[in-house]
């Protein structure tokens, strides 16, 4: 049995979404159960046979500051169920709650592996070729090293691992150009890193990449630092926002936009499920010693039961492990040189 923990207070919406996303995930996966946490009169009407109630007494919203969500919220449905990790009662845990909160209190309970020293957020965005390329940080580390940006790198091609069943996906350094001077001097240095993780058979390092790489789908994963990281994923869910805005506008202007609309219909639905990012919800905080998913926090049912997919899927195949041992074979280039 897989064992997944739910925050089922997290997010915009809440039990709402939470509880039939944990339903169908429960009636989809026969091998898996879930703990489920959250507020006694929110989970009160729940029930099924391979799902255990765990209460919590707080809830963190979305606008709390960090130190009330770690140090003040300590029986929260968030802080609760990242420890059902920790206690070894579930494999991994889910939250669509706040996110810079659940990335410190799952830092603070499950702490960070030997040779990593800050947790990265990897998410997928949709590309071109009807997949979606990995990309971290997506905004747990405004600020990082080479050696950083060497640590993500080696994770993420742990988790796409996982994901495509690919043992050496190819990862891309987002830089201003292809070229090897390109960049500033941390980029310039993590790109020497990375190509010395590739002679180890650390990596599978494609080289330097562009931004528009990332929706062309040129490379399985592409690293950068979280500010960087969080700009691109929220450009690209503003994109398919807006052209499905405009979509909508200019196929009502009149009968003739509405004809062209219906002759169009199957194109542009596939189009509109290609891009969809509920397909892609469910962001690994990698570098802990425990398995955890953020969700968008304003997902609906369907992106829900996405994220706990992923996890469901990241615990099956043994995700934690398998970024263990990427990181043991990378330890001598994984930390930083000490100053002379």
């Amino acid at each position: 049995m897989i064992t997944v923990a739910v925050d089922c207070m997290g997010g915009d919406h809440g039990p709402q979404v939470t509880l039939p996303a944990c339903r169908q995930f429960l009636d989809a996966h026969a091998d898996a159960q879930l703990i489920l946490v959250g507020l006694p009169e929110a989970l009160a009407g729940f029930s099924h046979s391979r799902a255990r109630i765990v209460t919590a007494s707080e809830v963190v919203t979305m606008d709390d500051p960090l130190e009330i969500a770690l140090r003040k919220k300590k029986d929260s449905s968030m802080r609760v169920a990242i420890q059902q990790v920790k206690d070894g009662a579930a494999q991994a845990a889910v939250s669509a709650g706040n996110t810079g909160a659940l990335m410190a209190i799952s830092r603070y309970v499950l702490k960070t592996l030997d040779g990593i020293e800050r947790p990265a957020i990897a998410g997928q965005i949709p590309n071109a070729t009807g997949g979606a390329t990995t990309v971290l940080d997506l905004g747990a580390n405004v600020d990082c090293t080479a050696e950083h940006l060497l640590q993500f790198a080696v994770m993420g091609a742990a988790l796409v691992s996982v994901l495509k069943n690919e043992e050496q996906p190819s990862v891309g350094l987002l830089n201003i150009g292809e070229e090897v001077i390109k960049g500033n001097e941390i980029i310039k240095k993590a790109g020497e890193l990375l190509r010395s993780a590739a002679k180890n058979g650390d990596l599978n390092f494609y080289g330097n990449v562009e931004g528009n790489d990332i929706f062309k789908g040129h490379v399985d994963i592409v690293v950068c630092d979280g500010f960087v990281g969080n700009v691109a994923l929220k450009t690209s869910e503003g994109l398919a926002t807006m052209f499905g805005t405009f979509l909508k506008a200019e196929f009502s202007k009149n009968i003739f936009t509405k004809m062209a609309a219906i002759a169009a219909y199957s194109v542009l639905n596939a189009f509109k499920s290609r891009f969809d990012h509920r397909r892609y919800n469910g962001a690994a905080l990698l570098g802990l010693r425990g398995l955890v998913f953020k969700s968008h926090g304003s997902a609906d049912t369907m992106a829900f039961g996405n994220a706990l997919n992923r996890a469901y899927d990241a615990a099956r195949n043994n995700l934690l492990d398998r970024v263990q041992v990427r990181i043991a074979h990378a330890a001598p280039l994984l930390v930083a040189e000490a100053p002379q």
